[in-house]
């Protein structure tokens, strides 16, 4: 029965992605930003699924599973940070989107001010591709694990069904397959989400209940992470900083930016950040509770892989037909991620690398393949820790776009090789901090990743006269 449930909607996603097809003209353009079409809701969906990734339900999970209630703080920096960013550059990038006439996050980000940038566009593109496909290697690797845990699949076997599917609906119709079925994977994530939640807490005799047993877990209810190194309010002020930098670094993010990039109009922007945080609010909770309830149902798991406690306990609470819903959310946030970084590793090697963007439908498509196999590749090889592996991946492309893209947002003007040097400046720093200094569980080295070649970008960069950036200005929100 979990098997037949699970089948039925992965096979409803991959009905959902084939027929966006049936909208595709073919040209680069629609296959990277769907010819900017996307109605606001579905832009918002797209965006949140793609953020959330498998990294929502089994690397959240499986940190909240070990830390407890101060995992709560990595919702509260991570939202309020994406919050700030989204609020002065996601609508500036949609603009000089449809200025630029680009398909693509680095060319259009190379194209803002009116250049072409093309060292700075392909390192960009080298680093998309490097960090990309390790990232969608980890989405990948999580559909694994929980097929592993729930039905005892082999994680190979699991991670070539996640590659196969992502391969065919992204061929098909390219980023608008990838959005479509990112709307429909968003409902099954959260139901799944909510489903498991819901069953866990009445187990356990509701909040009260939970609490009681929390209780008796040596440090499980404190607030402070373990282990900071600095000790105190100092310390979880540091921490929640750090994870403020994490959240601010969506706009770093190739995958999820071009959702918005993607937008229909300008000034819609503001009811697609609607829908964006009202679902993240409400899912990153649930996924976080879920989390702590787990360490009451799967409490031998300690010595074990905590990034496996959601599948554990799907089967251990649910009915067969209910454990496929979960299986099939786990997976929805998977493909919702991994379809994205390959479109956007497809896009850096077909419209960033080459001097002239390659137009030919056959061209696009066989990029996107090479690069879902690279991806499969890379899930393949190894068994490396998908929370640790995000955020590696994840890092490296905030520190390296974001200052810039934030510093193009404030109307500052940067020449390319100043853009060069922030962009080798933000990846040293922060590479620095977690492999020289090991201060990363103290501080996320995205903030003094961003921070600092922000600050030198400040300096080394013009401000656009008044004239320009009234031309520039996108449009007031709805």
């Amino acid at each position: 029965m979990i098997a037949i449930v699970f089948a039925g909607v992965l096979a409803a996603f991959l009905i959902i992605g084939l027929a966006s097809a049936r909208r595709s003209t073919g040209d680069r353009q629609d296959y990277y930003v769907a010819s900017q079409s996307v109605s606001p809701w579905m832009a918002g969906l797209s965006a949140v699924a793609t953020n959330n990734s498998g990294y929502m339900f089994i690397g959240v999970i499986g940190y909240t599973y070990t830390t407890g209630l101060a995992a709560i703080w990595l919702m509260v920096g991570w939202i309020l940070g994406d919050f700030l960013g989204s609020t002065f550059i996601h609508r500036r990038l949609r603009h000089a989107t449809a200025t630029t006439g680009k398909a693509s996050f680095a060319s259009v980000v190379a194209g803002w001010g009116g250049g072409e940038w093309p060292v700075w566009r392909r390192i960009a593109a080298i680093l998309m591709i490097v960090f990309l496909a390790a990232y969608a290697a980890a989405q990948i690797s999580a559909g694994s694990k929980a097929l592993d845990g729930v039905l005892g699949v082999d994680p190979r076997l699991g991670a070539v069904s996640v590659a196969v599917i992502i391969l065919a609906y992204s061929i098909a119709g390219g980023i608008r397959a990838s959005i479509w079925t990112d709307a429909a994977q968003s409902i099954v994530m959260i139901v799944a989400m909510t489903l498991l939640f819901v069953v866990a807490l009445n187990g356990v005799g509701g909040l009260s209940g939970a609490i009681a047993k929390w209780e008796t877990i040596p440090g499980f209810l404190n607030l402070s992470p373990p282990d900071l190194r600095v000790a105190g309010m100092a310390g979880l002020s540091l921490f929640v900083i750090g994870w403020l930098f994490a959240g601010f670094s969506v706009v770093g993010q190739p995958h999820v930016m071009i959702r918005f990039m993607a937008l229909d109009q300008e000034s819609h922007m503001t009811s697609a950040r609607a829908w964006y945080y009202a679902y993240f609010t409400a899912f990153y909770l649930l996924a976080t509770g879920v989390g702590m309830l787990s360490r009451l149902y799967l409490p031998d798991m300690a010595s074990m892989d905590p990034e496996l406690a959601l599948p554990r306990m799907a089967v251990e609470l649910l009915p067969a037909a209910l454990v496929g819903v979960i299986l099939a959310g786990v997976f929805a946030a998977t493909m919702s991620t991994a379809d994205s970084l390959v479109l956007a590793c497809s896009s850096a090697m077909t419209h960033d690398l080459p001097d002239t963007p390659v137009e030919r439908p056959w061209i696009l498509k066989a990029a996107t393949a090479v690069s879902t196999l690279g991806a499969l590749a890379l899930a393949l090889s190894g068994n490396q820790s998908v929370f640790d592996l995000v955020i590696l991946a994840w890092s490296t492309l905030a520190v390296a776009f974001a200052p810039l893209l934030a510093l193009l947002a404030l109307g500052r003007r940067v020449n390319e090789w100043t853009a060069i040097g922030l962009m080798a400046l933000g990846v040293g720093v922060a590479l620095w901090w977690r492999f020289g200094l090991h201060l990363q569980d103290d501080i996320y080295e995205g903030f003094p990743g961003i921070v600092i070649p922000f600050v030198v970008g400040w300096f080394a960069s013009r401000k656009v006269g008044v004239e320009a950036i009234r031309s520039e200005a996108p449009a007031e929100a709805d």
